[in-house]
């Protein structure tokens, strides 16, 4: 994660670009990931914790969370359960952890997607294009009931 190189978007973010809230108790990787994505077109909002996370859940939109999974306190798939209880908003977990349990776990929490630390920071842009232009999380899809006179 050291180097970091621009992918899709060679500009800087404009109003129109998707809102990422980044949440990682780690300074510097929080640090590194939001310029990386800044530099890739995405507006950025980072967080230390899950406190803090949900503070700025309470004030703004965001189009996808990039979530750690391993937090002092609530850790990311605590912060998941809950958001997915209450939000739709798709979630791409980082962790050191890499282990199927946890991945599993984290998945069953309802993240999105999940990136084993350490990563390549283009297949993480990947990844987040990849939610967003599914147009949201797969875990807790909406459906509309139709209903026309008698029949539905």
């Amino acid at each position: 994660m050291e180097t970091i190189e621009r992918v899709d978007h060679p500009t800087a973010p404009d109003d129109d670009a998707p809102h990422l809230l980044v949440v990682d108790d780690d300074t510097r990787i929080r640090n590194l990931l939001k310029q990386y994505l800044s530099e890739n077109g995405f507006r950025v909002t980072v967080a230390g914790n899950s406190g803090e996370a949900r503070r700025k859940l309470a004030g703004l939109d965001f189009d996808l969370l990039v979530l750690d999974v391993m937090m002092p306190g609530e850790t990311g798939v605590d912060l998941t359960k809950a958001l997915r209880a209450e939000k739709n908003v798709p979630i791409l977990m980082l962790t050191a952890l890499s282990e199927t349990d946890s991945r599993i776990t984290g998945l069953e929490a309802g993240a999105d997607d999940y990136l084993p630390k350490p990563f390549d920071p283009r297949e993480l842009i990947l990844r987040i294009n990849n939610i967003l232009r599914r147009g949201g999380p797969v875990a807790t899809p909406k459906v509309e009931q139709l209903v026309f006179g008698p029949y539905t």
